[in-house]
């Protein structure tokens, strides 16, 4: 279990009663990509994994402050933010790199393979239609985004937060995300994660 990982917030009166308990929680786009990354790590042996936060990620998740609960230490800065840099654990390694254009979670090379994942996050404990279009539209843009990709033999993971909806769309997308070689990846809010498996590929 990974701790801290959902952002509780007090959501506008018109949405209050939508979110259980009144309180809208979320597993940020940040946070989704710290549950690939440590998932990733999972592997045995030595493995280094790059996320690839904008400042407005950093803005709504505190990611050294969440690292450094599960033991990474930063060792080295990277650019002039304040949480861009090498974070270490061991033989693990956690690149938090500000750049955008190559991926949300990505890593050179993972049991013999290179990985690429598009990431979103969202409301996961409301009802309300626009916190559901949200991660709806988010699934289909993780997807989206891989599909533009090249196919180089990569490892290609779409993950977005496990809510009913996404569940029951990505029961949907997942024959054609088999037969593109994308993976989708649910995360719950304890930062575990559920594999849609892929149909008819």
């Amino acid at each position: 279990m990974l701790l801290d990982l959902c952002t509780s917030y007090d959501p506008p009166e018109k949405r209050r009663s939508y979110a259980e308990g009144g309180v809208e929680r979320r597993l940020t786009e940040a946070a989704v990509m710290l549950a690939l990354a440590h998932h990733l790590l999972s592997e045995p042996g030595p493995a280094t994994v790059t996320i690839c936060p904008d400042g407005e990620h950093a803005k709504r998740f505190d990611i050294p402050a969440w690292l450094a609960t599960q033991g990474f230490e930063k060792i080295e800065n990277l650019g002039s933010t304040s949480y861009g840099g090498l974070y270490v654990r061991g033989d693990k390694k956690v690149v938090v790199n500000p750049r955008s254009g190559i991926g949300d979670v990505v890593t050179g090379n993972l049991a013999g393979r290179a990985v690429v994942c598009e990431c979103k996050g969202g409301t996961i404990n409301s009802k309300h239609s626009g916190r559901q279009s949200l991660l709806r539209k988010g699934l289909l843009e993780t997807v989206g985004a891989l599909l533009a990709l090249p196919v180089d033999g990569a490892r290609q993971i779409a993950a977005v937060p496990l809510t009913p909806l996404t569940q029951g769309l990505t029961e949907k997308l997942s024959p054609r995300c088999g037969t593109a070689g994308i993976e989708i990846a649910l995360v719950r809010e304890d930062g575990s994660i559920h594999w849609v498996e892929a149909r008819n590929v």
